[in-house]
């Protein structure tokens, strides 16, 4: 995981570290606003589209990072 993302996640979720097997919905700050913080991200720092449907199916931040490894153009 870059540490580009890692500090991202960590300011959406107001957390200090994040792993990649911590699952995305357990952290208290997981809600709507931190799905379309992370959508955004994605779109202004990796230069690719993630769908709300999508992100709903990566379960954890290392799903989360594989998917952007994957898809990101910048």
């Amino acid at each position: 995981m870059s540490d580009e993302l890692k500090d991202s996640l960590c300011e959406i979720l107001e957390i200090d570290d994040v792993k990649e097997s911590d699952v995305l919905r357990d952290f208290e700050m997981w809600d709507s606003l931190a799905g379309l913080s992370i959508i955004s991200l994605c779109d202004a720092k990796f230069g690719f589209t993630l769908s709300a449907a999508t992100l709903k199916t990566l379960i954890t931040v290392g799903d989360l990072a594989q998917h952007i490894a994957a898809n990101k153009t910048k």
